[in-house]
């Protein structure tokens, strides 16, 4: 009898071995994908699309001037942007989409004419990364741009209050 008590805590011990080692590899293996979801957002395909939804909605949409490599780039994106966006209290305050200022990618404009990344961000005058504007549905700025990572301890503030203030300006037009 002891000896089959025996076999039984072995086998059980051995499960819980499996199962750690599994539980290790699945979260090694879905580490790097939930880290790249953590700081990806809507990168702007279509501001002609976005700016119909923009003026139905009257919201704002915030963009997000970046570029390869720019880890001050990610960290707005990673630590302020991405939980913004996935904010409820944010959904229909603004459309968040992020711009590579080096990017060939195509681009519709606002009024469906095609560019890129690059031309985009040039004819928006922007230079440093990361940039934040908010505009409006004809693509004019209707708060303070955001130029570089500014003081975290008040970057989400600084945030909040361009949203608002386009917002704000958004529903009074």
């Amino acid at each position: 009898m002891r000896r089959k008590r025996r076999v039984r805590q072995l086998r059980d011990t051995d499960m819980t071995r499996w199962m750690i080692v599994i539980i290790a590899i699945l979260t090694w293996g879905a580490g790097p994908l939930a880290h790249a979801q953590l700081t990806d957002l809507p990168v702007a395909k279509s501001f002609e699309a976005d700016s119909k939804v923009a003026a139905s909605k009257k919201i704002p949409i915030l963009v997000l001037y970046t570029s390869p490599g720019c880890p001050f780039c990610e960290r707005a994106k990673s630590d302020y942007l991405v939980p913004l966006m996935k904010d409820p209290a944010y959904k229909n305050k603004v459309i968040i989409r992020e711009v590579d200022i080096t990017s060939q990618t195509p681009l519709t404009l606002f009024n469906g004419s095609k560019s890129t990344g690059a031309e985009f961000a040039a004819q928006h005058k922007v230079a440093v990364v990361p940039t934040i504007k908010v505009i409006n549905a004809k693509d004019t700025e209707i708060a303070a741009p955001i130029v570089g990572l500014l003081i975290p301890d008040f970057y989400f503030g600084y945030i909040d209050s361009a949203i608002n203030g386009g917002l704000q300006k958004m529903r009074t037009q």
